[in-house]
């Protein structure tokens, strides 16, 4: 399992009229903890570009159990639970506050694709070689 952890301070601009957080900014605070997930193993979205392949979400889902307000310093939680086998790649994300409460929790699927033709293709071998050593069982 690959786990990673990114803070995010929140600014007034992503809060609504009744003071907390509008529900479609979790949207981008998976994509910055996957952005972060990515880069710790020591790759960007442009670097995976460059390989020819891009990875579009095709399926998203959130769900709310506590606001984060302005001004909150949000964990976000990106977890990797399988490495994956073929195009398709799902990262599990949990949202805490300061005091590690539970404020959200999202499932986001991603397919890996080639750029060029826009077919369903596997991971690239370098990326897939970072990630096997955080699984027990390697594909």
């Amino acid at each position: 399992m690959y786990v990673t952890e990114t803070q995010i301070r929140i600014h007034y601009a992503l809060t609504d009229q009744m003071g907390v957080v509008y529900h479609g900014h979790y949207a981008e605070f998976y994509e910055i903890g996957r952005a972060e997930a990515m880069r710790h193993l020591g790759f960007t979205y442009k670097d995976i570009e460059a390989m020819g392949i891009i990875m579009p979400v095709v399926d998203i889902h959130s769900r709310f159990l506590r606001p984060a307000k302005y001004d909150d310093l949000i964990t976000v939680k990106t977890t990797l639970s399988e490495l994956p086998a073929h195009h398709k790649v799902v990262f599990h994300s949990e949202i805490f506050n300061e005091q590690g409460a539970l404020l959200n929790t999202g499932d986001v699927t991603l397919y890996l694709m080639e750029a060029k033709n826009m077919k369903r293709c596997e991971m690239p071998a370098v990326l897939k070689e970072k990630l096997k050593k955080y699984f027990t069982s390697s594909i």
